[in-house]
Parts: C-alpha cells; sequence; structure tokens
C-alpha cells in the first residue's frame, strides 16, 4: 500500500488545479488547495483560505508536504486593459514570493516546490519547434508577465526544497479550458479555421498533465525548467479538422482575422490567444526519458471526447 502523501495546491480551484486534485484525492493523499475564498472540505479536499500576497496561518499547510503545486495567477482570458494587466502581473508574482517565504520558513520544508508557468514565453514560431535549450523569448505584456514570474520563482531560495518551473502548453481536458467551447463552436458549424490557421497550437493532454506531476514527483534528481507540451503542435487549421473529424462534423466556417477580433471584443478576450504560433516541444522530458501517452492530437481527442476512464493508481501512472 502507498503512504498517503501530502499535497498542497495554491490556487488549485481553477481547471488544472481541480484535474490535479481529483487524481490525489482518488490515490488516497491528502490534498489542500489555497483559495481566495472561505475555508470548507469538499470532495476530499481542504480548502484553505490565503490571500495569495501576505503571510498567514495557510503557510503552517507547507509543513511536512511532498508537493507544492503553484497554479495561483488571475486568468489571462480577459481584455488587456491597465486594470487586468496589474491584476495579471501581481497575482503571479506575489503568490510566487510569498510562497518561496513560507517555504524558506518551514521547520520541516516541503520535499518539492513546482511552480506553474506558461509556455507563451516563446516567441511566435512558425519557422521552428521551442524547446528548453534553444527556444527564443518572445516580446510583448504575456511574455513579459512569463519572464517576471520565471524571475521571481528563480530568486526565491529554499535550499532543503527541490524547484522546478513548469512551462505549461494549452491542456486538453473534458471539464475546462478550451474543449468544451471549441465543441460548441463545432456543433454550431463554427469550428473551421480561426485566423489564418497556420498558426501553431501547443496542447498537453489533462491524463499526461497528471502523468508528469506524478514522474516529476518521483524523479528527485530533476530541477530546474521543463516545457510540457505534447512533442506535436499542430497547425490551428488542423486542430480544429481533426476535431471535427473526432466529432462526425464535416465542415466548419473559418473566422478571420476581423471576426476573431470583433468576437474578442464581445467576449471579453484578446485574440492573442488564438493567433499566436506556440510552436512548443519537451525537449527535456524527452530527453529525461518521459513518454507520452497521447503524443498525437487525434487520439487525445478520442479520449476526451469518447473514451471511458478507469481509477488508476499512481504507481501505475508514473509508470505507464
Amino acid at each position: 500500500m502507498n503512504k498517503q502523501r501530502k499535497i498542497v495546491i495554491p490556487g488549485g480551484t481553477g481547471f488544472i488545479g481541480q484535474v490535479m486534485a481529483r487524481h490525489f484525492v482518488a490515490q488516497g493523499d491528502e490534498v489542500i488547495i489555497l483559495t481566495r475564498k472561505k475555508s470548507t472540505q469538499k470532495d476530499g479536499v481542504q480548502y484553505v483560505q490565503w490571500d495569495g500576497k501576505n503571510l498567514d496561518s495557510w503557510a503552517t499547510t507547507f509543513e511536512g508536504a511532498d508537493a507544492v503545486i503553484n497554479m495561483a495567477g488571475r486568468t489571462v482570458n480577459c481584455r488587456y486593459n491597465k486594470k487586468n494587466k496589474q491584476q495579471i502581473y501581481d497575482s503571479r508574482l506575489f503568490s510566487t514570493e510569498v510562497i518561496g517565504v513560507a517555504i524558506a520558513q518551514c521547520e520541516h520544508p516541503p520535499a518539492l516546490w513546482i511552480n506553474a508557468g506558461s509556455a507563451t514565453i516563446y516567441r511566435h514560431a512558425l519557422d521552428r519547434p521551442m524547446d528548453e535549450a534553444t527556444g527564443e523569448f518572445g516580446s510583448g505584456f504575456s511574455v513579459d508577465v512569463c519572464q517576471k514570474w520565471e524571475a521571481t520563482f528563480d530568486k526565491m531560495k529554499t535550499p532543503h526544497t527541490r524547484k522546478l518551473m513548469l512551462r505549461i502548453a494549452m491542456v486538453l481536458g473534458r471539464e475546462g479550458g478550451v474543449i468544451p467551447p471549441f465543441m460548441n463552436l463545432v456543433k454550431r458549424g463554427l469550428g473551421g479555421t480561426q485566423g489564418k490557421g497556420n498558426q501553431f497550437i501547443s496542447w498537453i493532454h489533462e491524463y499526461d498533465f497528471v502523468r508528469i506531476i506524478e514522474w516529476l514527483m518521483a524523479h528527485k534528481e530533476v530541477t530546474g525548467v521543463l516545457n510540457v507540451s505534447s512533442p506535436h503542435p499542430e497547425p490551428n487549421q488542423k486542430f480544429m479538422k481533426t476535431l471535427r473529424q473526432v466529432m462526425n462534423v464535416s465542415f466548419g466556417l473559418p473566422a478571420t482575422q476581423w471576426m476573431l477580433e470583433i468576437g474578442a471584443w464581445f467576449i471579453g478576450t484578446e485574440t492573442e490567444l488564438i493567433v499566436k504560433s506556440r510552436q512548443v516541444v519537451p525537449g527535456r522530458l524527452q530527453a529525461l526519458g518521459f513518454t507520452l501517452k497521447y503524443p498525437y492530437l487525434k487520439e487525445a481527442f478520442e479520449e476526451i471526447i469518447h473514451g471511458q476512464r478507469s481509477p488508476q493508481t499512481t504507481q501505475e501512472i508514473v509508470n505507464s
């Protein structure tokens, strides 16, 4: 029988945090999520209130933890006005800094600190893939957020806690992220190419995301920065075509750039989330020997949309 682990997920109320929480609860682990809402207990998870900025009693949850997995950060699915930009910066930088301070003050510090970052740190890339060794950083607001986020993480000194910074691609899953809204577009006949269609989408299946977290927890020799993505990013045109095929929908109206601009304004988001070409690959994970269960888009879509799932033990997931 596996030892019960203690997993703390600051900012774990979002889609990816909930995917991890359900997984760890299913393994019999103690799961604590730090949230801005009132403390409570739900579905086997202990929710503890924090403000993402100031040290308080929540910091005691880090004592003896097997992993602290920081997912805190205001959503970027919004208009980039002055107020929202500042909240995007502050929610990432302040939370990362206060987590580092809390870990440094622990009597029994956590074994591992994983900080969630973004694969959007790399430049708009139509020409070649971007890995950790040869990838080139871009410019602009989103990239600046990512760079400051990583710099804040780097400066925090936690000599007794292993540190990992993840540059996470778009996570594909059933209950959140882009798949539900994209499926709705396809069902309504609007699931065609978005923009020029040649922009790459870097992605990772939610199941493989959890497998990577488990694998990194088990491989204590791994530190530093890792890209978390499939090794096969796809152009938007193929991404949407594959989704239509898996959903058995033969046609989808395309959305031109000006249509995207108008639509983004109406729903309060930015076209950058769709038209920037993210051609990110997991160079380090592949070199370290990690193998994805769903490296190809069609198989990933088929599992998400049509697959029957059964619980797996932690060891089975790590070894699969």
